[in-house]
């Protein structure tokens, strides 16, 4: 009997062997951070890591174009039409793509699958449970109408972008039914099996996965177009400067968590290359209004001019982060693109004056003390104290942090934010809807934790969710972006890039906008 521990040795052993020198032509080995994975469910996974390998590994109705995520193109429908009012959307599937069983995918397959991710009620659910599916209406509304025909009835009236986009993510990959009720234990849907293994018909499937360690994909002979390398192996990898020693020396091919240092490094390698790509992810202070200089908008406006945008990318996070100053960051559908503040001392003083706080005051700062927030918490005291605001700095661990914004219990907070999905309405909704600013609210979002509750933008971003024109409905977003420049507690600094190194003879790697949209089916050698 072959044990866990010894078919580890004998995998690590092979990818080890597989990766000295000059990897094999058939072989890409990436280091990447992939501690976070816990499943590989598409109706559980929620974290960066294990939806970047689900989009891989499973195909969904529609997908972002990689090359505009502005619009929407066909992936497992052919086609699909919507209802004059918006209620109704019904996909025509194609009929030419299977499993990696070699079983058709049909319209029962995607009804399931996304009627699971509601009965399942894990943590990507709320992507379609926010338009008003339950495990109770689900099976009615969702319904395949013949084996290429899939209907969706929306029970409350939606924008269908909003819908399409939440479709393209990976809780919105579909599996085989088969497969997983053949797996099923105890009523589980094949969660418990779906955990460690896929059920799809994208390029490739995980067929081993060690946590913390690696997971290996295995390219799916059936799928179209096929994966054009035949294996990826993914180490765990978290030190960026041990992922670039490695990639130098050619143990592996692709290094994706590259910090500015490494990547000043490699680009003076003539055996490197690198592949980038700006991301949904912004880091931004929240300021809670709770305190009562911050609850004054001048106050606020004075931080937003204090703060030395520019010399904080250009000197802490060169190439890796960009100045970005609004909630929608470039990339996504809506963005404004907008860096209206700058470091302007006597500017922010006058505002400080006309709050009546001329000599200025005290502040506490939460950071997660991670890089690059450790140096970037400490750039923004030194900038606050310039204007007289006195900043002592908290630092903790994300749970720590997490765990006081939650609970309002903050004053200012150096925070990081990823968008769940590729609809604008993830961070408008986030960042400035506030119906409810007691402690029993529902909604206990950014705005709720900052004690933002502006009518106007609340207003806004219900009607821009149900606005069918897609024009109109971006336009709506970019008059949000602008108003909250202006008046919400909230300062954003920089947008994320991700930047991968890799090996000269490696090519390939699309990097999407948010992880489920990169592309690991182009990776080749030559």
């Amino acid at each position: 009997m072959i044990t866990r521990r010894a078919l580890l040795s004998v995998t690590t052993l092979a990818v080890a062997r597989a990766a000295a020198a000059a990897t094999p032509a058939d072989i890409a080995v990436m280091g990447k951070h992939i501690g976070n994975i816990v499943s590989f469910d598409p109706a559980e996974a929620y974290e960066f890591s294990s939806t970047e390998i689900i989009a891989n590994c499973y195909r969904r109705l529609v997908l972002g174009d990689p090359t505009d995520p502005n619009r929407l193109v066909a992936d497992l429908a052919e086609r699909w039409e919507v209802s004059l009012d918006g209620s109704r959307i019904t996909f025509t599937l194609r009929s030419d793509v299977v499993f990696e069983t070699g079983n058709a995918v049909t319209a029962e397959d995607a009804a399931f699958s996304l009627q699971r991710v509601v009965r399942l009620a894990k943590s990507p659910s709320m992507l379609l449970t926010q338009f008003g599916f339950t495990a109770e209406n689900v099976a009615r509304l969702i319904r395949a109408a013949g084996p290429g025909t899939l209907v969706i009835d929306l029970p409350e009236p939606r924008a269908t972008s909003f819908v399409l986009n939440c479709l393209s993510a990976t809780v919105g990959g579909i599996v085989e039914r088969a497969a997983v009720l053949a797996h099923e234990q105890d009523g589980d849907l094949g969660n418990a099996w779906l955990k460690r293994t896929t059920a799809g018909a994208g390029p490739y499937r995980v067929s081993n996965w060690a946590p913390s360690e690696f997971v290996t994909l295995m390219a799916n002979p059936r799928a179209v177009p096929r994966a054009r390398t035949s294996r990826i192996a993914i180490r765990h990898l978290p030190d960026p400067a041990a992922q670039y020693l490695q990639l130098r020396q050619g143990d592996i091919d692709i290094a994706r968590d590259l910090g500015a240092d490494e990547l000043k490094s490699l680009a003076g390698d003539a055996n490197l290359h690198t592949a980038a790509a700006r991301q949904g992810t912004s880091l931004y202070i929240a300021a809670n209004r709770a305190m009562p200089e911050l609850a004054k908008p001048q106050v606020v406006q004075a931080l937003k001019w204090a703060i030395d945008y520019e010399g904080i990318a250009r000197t802490i996070t060169p190439q890796t982060w960009v100045v970005e100053q609004s909630f929608l960051p470039q990339g996504l559908p809506g963005a404004l693109g907008a860096a209206p503040y700058r470091k302007d001392v006597a500017r922010a003083r006058e505002l400080l004056a006309q709050a009546g706080l001329a000599d200025g005051f005290a502040v506490t700062m939460d950071y997660v003390t991670d890089s690059p927030q450790n140096d970037i918490a400490q750039v923004i005291q030194a900038n606050l104290r310039e204007i007289g605001v006195r900043v002592e700095l908290l630092g903790g661990s994300t749970n720590q942090v997490i765990t006081k914004t939650r609970s309002r219990n903050f004053q200012l907070a150096l925070q990081r934010w990823s968008t769940d999905y590729l609809d604008a309405n993830s961070n408008a909704q986030w960042f400035s809807q506030s119906v409810d600013d007691s402690d029993a609210a529902k909604l206990k979002n950014m705005a709720w934790r900052c004690h933002f509750a502006d009518a106007e933008l609340t207003a806004q971003s219900v009607a821009a969710a149900r606005e069918n024109d897609t024009a109109r409905r971006l336009d709506i977003y970019r008059d949000m972006q602008r108003s909250v420049l202006e008046r919400a507690p909230l300062i954003f600094l920089l947008q994320r890039t991700e930047i991968a190194g890799l090996r000269r003879a490696v090519s390939g790697l699309s990097i999407g906008v948010i992880p489920d949209y990169t592309q690991y089916a182009g990776i080749t050698k030559s």
